[in-house]
């Protein structure tokens, strides 16, 4: 009920989308988007990913891992708890913001054979909030 709640809140929310999207540009790029992106309209919509996920210091692992102070690091290493599936520890890589984006979006397709089931975010303003707010959780 709890995040039921949130998600229809975080969808009331005022930030500024339009305004954003506009500065953004026409047709804009993961960059473009990232410079307007907005970490606090992300922690709301990070509420999808609450399900399985925390991202503040300290919290445990869940159904995924916790996401505190994942921006920037190598993929699969984030909690030594964790048991991460083989195709997402041999895939490599970092949580930058460009595998972060195309995982947010649809994470079968970045990694086949990950037990991440989530449908993904399409809408990529939505990704790049998400983006800048997991870039804010770290020490």
């Amino acid at each position: 009920m709890a995040l039921i709640l949130t998600l229809v809140l975080a969808g009331c929310a005022d930030d500024r989308r339009a305004e954003r999207l506009a500065a953004a540009g026409p047709d804009p790029s993961l960059d473009a988007l990232l410079t307007v992106a907005d970490a606090n309209a992300g922690a709301r919509k990070f509420a999808a990913c609450a399900a399985c996920h925390k991202a503040t210091k300290g919290s445990p692992d869940m159904g995924g891992p916790n996401l505190y102070g994942v921006y920037g690091r190598p993929m699969a290493q984030q909690s030594a708890r964790y048991s991460y599936t083989a195709a997402l520890r041999d895939a490599g890589g970092r949580w930058d913001a460009r595998t972060l984006d195309a995982w947010i979006a649809h994470p079968q397709k970045v990694v086949p054979g990950t037990k991440m089931i989530y449908p993904g975010v399409a809408d990529p303003l939505d990704r790049a909030d998400i983006i800048a707010f997991l870039r804010r959780q770290a020490d």
